[in-house]
């Protein structure tokens, strides 16, 4: 048994949507992160990743948290809120005791926890002032909250402002793309005090994207995510965990 089992939990910022592989699999900064922890490690680890994109903070620990702890990892990551924050009846407070019962966990089950504030696309949505409002309160208020908390590993991306900026996005202007993932799985690995890839933090080679502007971009991004509000459905509705059947094995240079 390899001695790092890393499980990661939450929505699509965690699947890791935005950085799609040619074959339209999704990669995204966990799985970066699980490889290169065993590549900086040198050693093996075993990973799983239980995110579903679309889903709220509640149902994300209702319905991942356990199953991930009943796998017996050594480091669990969690990261939840961001579609909480698109909905503005949805308190701040309620999310932040959420992750105050992730801790809760992991603490009685003895597992490392690693807790990540996502990245900040206002710059690029409409309200996006709204939005930056809303994720300012949500971080500072998570921050705040495990203050006292110095062992509970943190890698905050929110106020990130390089990260903030529109060459780390993807078309939909909601996830990040392949280099804010890069950006992302830097900040982790450096966090648990490893050495990432020197070029993770600013990745250039990828492939430029064409940005839909006014009307196509509302059609193509903006009204299915209304559609989705109005009719109560979610992106992940009957979407299974890429990674949630059990510990996959990497390898140093795997």
């Amino acid at each position: 048994m390899a001695s790092v089992r890393y499980v990661a939990i939450g929505d699509s910022f965690t699947e890791g949507v935005g950085d799609e592989l040619p074959d339209g699999t999704v990669r995204g900064w966990a799985d970066l992160a699980a490889q290169g922890w065993a590549d900086a490690a040198g050693e093996p680890i075993e990973y799983a990743n239980l995110a579903i994109r679309g889903k709220l903070v509640e149902p994300i620990v209702d319905q991942q948290l356990e199953p991930a702890l009943a796998l017996k990892p050594t480091h669990l990551s969690f990261n939840g809120g961001g579609n909480d924050m698109l909905r503005p009846r949805t308190g701040i407070e309620r999310i932040v005791d959420v992750f105050d019962h992730v801790v809760r966990r992991c603490d009685e089950e003895g597992v490392q926890l690693i807790v990540l504030s996502g990245a900040n696309p206002s710059a690029g949505l409409p309200l996006g002032r709204i939005v930056q409002a809303r994720g300012d309160r949500l971080s500072h208020a998570v921050e705040a909250r495990l203050a006292s908390r110095p062992d509970v590993i943190t890698a905050y991306n929110w106020f990130d402002r390089e990260l903030a900026g529109g060459e780390f996005w993807s078309v939909d202007r909601l996830h990040m793309n392949a280099r804010g993932h890069h950006r992302v799985a830097a900040r982790v690995i450096s966090s648990i005090g490893l050495t990432p890839p020197t070029d993770w933090w600013h990745l250039r080679e990828i492939p430029e994207i064409e940005r839909l502007k006014g009307t196509a971009y509302y059609r193509e991004h903006v009204a299915p995510w209304v559609r989705r509000r109005l009719t109560g459905t979610s992106s992940g509705d009957n979407r299974q965990a890429k990674f949630g059947g059990g510990w996959v094995e990497l390898t140093p240079g795997g």
